[in-house]
């Protein structure tokens, strides 16, 4: 099935490009949240119509995104979960609980992706996609209790400054 992207999708394409998808994919995915068109000649008119418009709103939302990753980089998120003595979580983490506890109203579990699920205690880093071209990576420190949580930060502190060959006292 072939449509038009309306924003840009990681592995298939950029804003405008006509791609070839399955029907499943674009009648489950892409076309219900609005972020293609089916290719007929009617939708290719009013996209080129449209293009402009589209493009200074996918230039803004980047925009506000980039910001948005500006005050986030580099931020550790703090979670406290109870776990064995040899520090499996009774249960996991989850992207919701990410979300959550970032506190920024813009990011949602929608955009939080997390690559093998968090069972274990320590520091996992984990990609949060502010928008299609925007994606940013925060450390997640999961601990049994605050003072826990922070001396694992102090020796992820300790461990990237002796890495830097820098002087750690």
């Amino acid at each position: 099935m072939e449509l038009i992207l309306l924003q840009r999708i990681e592995k298939l394409g950029k804003l405008g490009d006509i791609v070839n998808v399955r029907p499943g994919y674009a009648r489950n995915f892409l076309l219900p949240k609005k972020v293609a068109l089916r290719a007929t000649k009617e939708n290719i008119a009013r996209f080129e119509k449209e293009k402009e418009g589209l493009e200074n709103l996918n230039l803004k939302h980047k925009e506000e995104a980039e910001d948005l990753a500006k005050r986030l980089e580099g931020t550790m998120i703090v979670l406290i979960r109870q776990a064995s003595e040899g520090g499996q979580l009774y249960g996991s983490v989850n992207a919701r609980d990410i979300a959550d506890a970032i506190k920024q109203g813009h990011v949602s579990k929608g955009n939080v992706k997390i690559e093998h699920p968090i069972k274990t205690i320590g520091i996992h880093n984990v990609r949060i996609q502010l928008h299609p071209e925007v994606t940013i990576t925060v450390s997640v420190n999961v601990g049994m209790s605050e003072d826990e949580a922070k001396a694992q930060a102090k020796m992820l502190e300790h461990m990237t400054a002796s890495s830097q060959g820098e002087k750690v006292q």
